[in-house]
């Protein structure tokens, strides 16, 4: 048994150890019956069963590729490789220099492999989509003797309605990796999901308007609204700022539910929405009664009754 192996074995079996890497171990054990010396490659799948997975997650793959493309630029000479994985941790997208293929090839991260905590243990991908967050795995935390040669930096990507897509690896198998260099990567990880993320939401909702969801302090957490500002969808980031789920968006709520909601007060229906509504529009045509009464499909004489009922000056 290698030094390795016995370190895994006493940190499972002891009760003061709360590294986070050893919540993964005690599942490789526990759940799914590992040994830390076992020599196991991830299992490889067909060609036609890759050509399937890779045309299931069509949307996150055009998402990624960009995103990939511009990281590998960036890391490539490094000495890593990136990796694209859908939610079952199969790897179906990949970037890496001809002079790193053949090591890569032989720790099996390719395309068409599957690196899940099940079959390969602790490791960046199917640790970061066993906790659905972002990880970094440095050498001696894998869980596989065989695997500690290598870091990992995995960022879990969650598709248009919040649900576990995919994950983004960047993987480095040089002897001099150390973990600054490795949370660097982490951090390039996150944002480029964060990216991809974005721009599936952005083309599941093509002819809604998006707007950043209030109180939300990333610029991932986005809200896409119908031509009647309802809530249609909501990305990962802005489910969780504000507490929202599928079946409050199938409710039908409106945009300022969620500004009444954030400032506390209650909305006072349709006479508030009908003031907002004449407000917008006198102030995106800069007070023109007759151009907002066009907008607002109503004549001039309707507007100017409904300004003296609300109050509003021009």
């Amino acid at each position: 048994m290698t030094r390795h192996a016995d370190s895994v074995w006493s940190a499972v079996s002891s009760r003061g150890d709360h590294a986070p890497h050893t919540l993964s171990w005690r599942r490789c054990v526990m759940q799914h019956g590992l040994d830390p010396a076992a020599h196991r490659r991830p299992p490889r799948v067909t060609e036609a069963e890759l050509r399937i997975a890779a045309e299931r997650a069509g949307d996150m793959v055009a998402a990624a590729v960009p995103e990939m493309d511009r990281l590998f630029e960036a890391f490539g000479r490094a000495g890593c490789c990136l990796v694209l994985t859908d939610s079952t941790g199969l790897a179906l997208e990949r970037r890496g220099r001809p002079g790193d293929d053949a090591e890569f090839r032989s720790l099996g991260l390719w395309s068409g492999t599957l690196w899940n905590e099940a079959n390969v243990g602790t490791n960046g991908i199917g640790t970061a989509l066993a906790e659905q967050r972002s990880v970094g795995i440095h050498r001696d935390a894998h869980f596989l003797s065989m695997n500690t040669g290598l870091s990992c930096a995995t960022a879990p990507i969650r598709d248009h309605r919040g649900r576990l897509a995919g994950a983004l690896d960047i993987s480095s198998a040089r002897y001099d990796m150390n973990e600054a260099l490795l949370g660097v990567f982490l951090h390039s990880a996150r944002g480029a999901a964060q990216q991809i993320e974005t721009t599936l939401f952005r083309n599941a909702f093509p002819g809604a308007r998006v707007v950043l969801a209030p109180g939300c302090a990333s610029r991932h957490g986005l809200l896409a609204l119908d031509r009647d500002d309802i809530v249609i969808g909501a990305t990962a980031a802005a489910r969780q700022a504000l507490g929202i789920d599928d079946d409050w968006i199938a409710a039908g709520h409106g945009a300022g539910d969620l500004l009444d909601e954030d400032t506390g007060e209650r909305p006072a229906g349709f006479e508030d929405a009908e003031r907002r509504t004449v407000r917008t529009a006198l102030a995106q045509c800069a007070g023109n009664v007759s151009a907002a009464a066009r907008m607002l499909g109503i004549s001039r004489a309707t507007l100017h009754r409904k300004i003296k009922r609300h109050g509003l000056r021009r």
